[in-house]
């Protein structure tokens, strides 16, 4: 039985492999940090298969881990440059200027309304499935999906 939704994840894994790379690559814009996420993702998926029960399921589940993976990447990136950027603060001089395209928009969006427009409109997956990629309420998914919709519309509008 575990061989067989190991097979099962492997095959998902292997004809699904760009569409993780994409969403990946839509959280961390880089692509050394995308092949990172994938790989572990792949991974765990392959490593925890065995708990899906409905096999069914088991891309909606991949697409969960490759958001979650990439989160935590960006979280400990966060971590990290925190740090740094504290010491090196004084030396740092940013551009305050920031251009207002979809990448910038998307990125100032919190992270649960990223993912839902991320996962609905470059990835172009169903609301329900989602919904069960972000174990959340379909009504909760479609709210943040409108909520970060007209935040991405005042953004681009520049209002």
């Amino acid at each position: 039985m575990r061989e067989k939704k190991v097979q099962e994840t492997e095959q998902i894994l292997i004809d699904n492999y760009e569409k993780y790379y994409r969403l990946a690559y839509s959280y961390t814009r880089s692509q050394e940090d995308a092949l990172d996420v994938v790989q572990e993702s792949a991974y765990k998926a392959i490593r925890d298969c065995s708990k899906v029960e409905n096999s069914d399921y088991i891309s909606t589940w991949i697409y969960r881990i490759v958001v979650n993976t990439s989160l935590d990447l960006l979280r400990k990136r966060q971590k990290n440059e925190n740090i740094v950027g504290n010491i090196e603060e004084e030396a740092i001089c940013e551009d305050s200027y920031s251009d207002p395209d979809l990448k910038t928009a998307l990125d100032q969006l919190d992270e649960a309304e990223k993912t839902v427009i991320v996962l609905r409109y470059f990835e172009d997956l169903k609301l329900d499935d989602i919904a069960r990629i972000t174990d959340s309420n379909l009504n909760t998914v479609k709210a943040r999906l409108y909520r970060g919709l007209k935040k991405l519309r005042s953004k681009l509008e520049g209002k």
